[in-house]
Formats: structure tokens, sequence, C-alpha cells
């Protein structure tokens, strides 16, 4: 009897005593299995670059439209886009349409003259007569023969008249006709507007006239583009800046910011002030006028500075911070004084070392494994 009720005694404690001990294990391995492992980076040493990006597009510094300096009909076109022209190679021919009230006055002009003339003409000779027989005096036939020579040069004047308005060119202008539009300076033709038949009229007060074709200089570019308020001030005439063009993969090219508009225009709601940088090309280069282009403007820089990556900063109160690892998953809050950021990474000045292991959030293990977060 008491050999079974110590048989009993000892099963009931070995029971006990096995229950507690898997109790034990169970919640020592559930607490190994919860506890969460972080991933851990080291700072390195590189370099920051604040950069921003402004839209706009490739164009001549200087576009020259050609218009004619008389109206008329397209006689014909000798150009095409393309084509590189020097100052001075004829562009164009018109052939002039006279108006009709000019036409009129130009040819009662030259009539009145001829009469002027014819008069002038006759008085001399009879002048001339009399003064070989002494009776006019030498001062009385200067004053004839003055005459004569002004209403000469009246004629000559009415009968250029007349030609310009009839033809564009005078008797005395040689090869120099305005009915011969010729191009201004030295480049490449970008666009012809006219065809031969087309009407043309020349500029005056009241219109800018027609463009027979428009010449630029395709080595002198430059890139316009728009730039936020936020960001205008760190700009300087002067900086370098780098262009990449869309239609044209793996190129870029360097450019100097020549202009910051002082004055900003509202767009979408936001301010936009207009930039311009001089486009610098090498020999052989060529780039289309209109061309889309990004440029890549460098705002500041630090480098070979002590950097981390923008996702291991953490906030308080406006105070930056991060965990820094000092054993074995253990951590301890370590306050930094950040400088330049470019969004990615950020330059601390303070509160960390190169061989510190900073914590990565949000990416914790369970025993070894990822947790798998909810999809």
């Amino acid at each position: 009897m008491k050999k079974g009720r110590l048989y009993a005694l000892m099963g009931f404690v070995v029971l006990v005593v096995g229950t507690a001990l898997y109790t034990v294990n169970f919640l020592y391995e559930k607490e190994q299995t919860s506890q969460a492992i972080f991933d851990t980076k080291f700072p390195e040493v590189g370099n920051v670059i604040l950069k921003t990006v402004a839209s706009g597009s490739i164009q001549p510094r200087q576009e020259i439209l050609i218009k004619p300096q008389v109206s008329g009909i397209v006689r014909e076109v000798h150009i095409e886009a393309g084509d590189l022209v020097k100052a001075g190679d004829i562009l164009a021919e018109v052939t002039i349409v006279p108006n009709i009230a000019s036409l009129s006055n130009a040819e009662n002009r030259l009539s009145r003259a001829k009469i002027s003339r014819d008069d002038a003409k006759t008085t001399y000779d009879r002048n001339a007569e009399l003064f070989e027989q002494g009776v006019v005096s030498a001062m009385d036939m200067q004053r004839y023969e003055l005459a004569l020579n002004e209403s000469n040069e009246e004629m000559l004047g009415a009968e250029d008249n007349l030609r310009i308005v009839r033809e564009g060119v005078t008797s005395r202008g040689g090869s120099k006709s305005n009915t011969l539009i010729r191009s201004t300076i030295d480049g490449m033709v970008l666009d012809v507007p006219v065809k031969k038949g087309n009407s043309v009229i020349e500029a005056n007060n009241f219109n800018d006239g027609s463009t027979v074709a428009s010449v630029a200089d395709m080595q002198d570019l430059i890139f316009v583009g728009k730039i936020d308020e936020s960001e205008v001030e760190k700009l300087h005439e002067g900086m370098d800046i780098v262009l990449t063009i869309g239609a044209i993969d793996g190129a870029s090219y360097p450019a100097t910011l020549e202009h910051i508009a002082p004055k900003g225009v509202e767009e979408s709601g936001a301010i936009q002030f207009e930039i311009k940088a001089a486009v610098t090309l090498e020999e052989g280069q060529f780039l289309r006028a209109g061309y889309s282009a990004n440029a890549d403007v460098e705002l500041d820089r630090r480098d070979s500075v002590l950097t981390i990556s923008e996702n291991l900063v953490q906030y308080e109160r406006r105070q930056a911070f991060v965990d820094v690892k000092t054993s074995p998953n253990t951590f301890e809050r370590r306050n930094v004084k950040l400088g330049l950021s470019d969004g990615l990474v950020v330059e601390v000045i303070e509160g960390v070392e190169i061989e510190d292991a900073i914590k990565i959030w949000n990416k914790p293990s369970f025993n070894g494994r990822k947790k798998k977060g909810k999809k």
C-alpha cells in the first residue's frame, strides 16, 4: 500500500517537472522565434551632389528672317532648308507688280522733268550764242549752265524712280537690284516658307512683311529652359550644366549658363524663371534647332564626406537620429547632425563614425528568415 502511494507520488512529481520543463522550453523557443533581428549598414565616404533638372529646347542664338525690299511675285527660289549660305548669296528673286498709283506718279514726274530739262536746254543754247557775241555776261552764263545741269540730274532721277517702280533696279545701281533677295549672314537655311509664284510684300510701318527664308548659325546654339523659383537663387551665370536630348540616346553636351531672367512667369500655379545656356559643340557635331532637352544643373555638392542612406534616418521633434548596433541585436539611439542631401544619401556632419553599424528600418528577420509582410 505504501509502495503504491510512493510510486504515485513519484509519478506525479515527474509529470509536474516534465510539464514545467516543456512549458519553459516552449516559451523560450517562442520568444526566440518572435524576436526580430535587424540588418545593418555602415556609413561610406563619398560625394553628395544636389541637382535639379530644367526642361527646355535647343535654339540658335540668332535666327534671321530674310524679307524682300519690294512687293511682288516670287520668280525663283534658289535654296531649300538645310543649305549652307554666305552673306550676300541670292536666296530668291522677285518680279515686281507695280502699284498703279506709284507707277502713274513716277511717269508724271519723268514727264515734268523732261519738260524742265528741254526748257533749260533751250535757254542755255540761246544765251550761249549771245555770250559769244558779248551780250550776256559770264556770270549769267554760269547760272544758265547750272540750271541745265540741275534739270539733267532731275530727269535722270525721275528715270531711275520709274525703273525702280517697274523693275526694282536703277540704271546706276548695276547688279544691286532689290528684286534679288540675299542672305545677310553666313549660316544654314532653316526654313523657306515661300514657293515660286507666291506673293510677297515688303516690310513697312504697318506690317512685318513676308519672310522668304530664315537663316541661322547652327554652330552658335543655346539652351532655353525654365527653372522653379525655389531653386533660382542657387544659380549663377557661368555655371556648368550638362544637356541630354531625348532624341539622341547616350549623348550629353556641356553648356554654360549665361542668362537668368530677372522676372518670373506663372505657369500652372508655379513661378518659373527662364534660363539660357551656351551649348558647346565639338568639331563635326550637329544639333537640330527645336530639339527638346533637359539640363542637369548642379546646385551644390560635398566631396569625400561621410554619408549614409536617407532611409536609415529617423526623426523625433525635428531631431534626426539613427540606431547604432552595440552588441548582437542591441542598438542605441544616436542623434546626428546632417548636411547636404540628394534625396538618396545624406552627408553626416557628426554623430556616427564610419565603423558604426546602423540599423536598417523595416527589414527585420526572424530566426534568420525575413518576415513576410501583408500583401
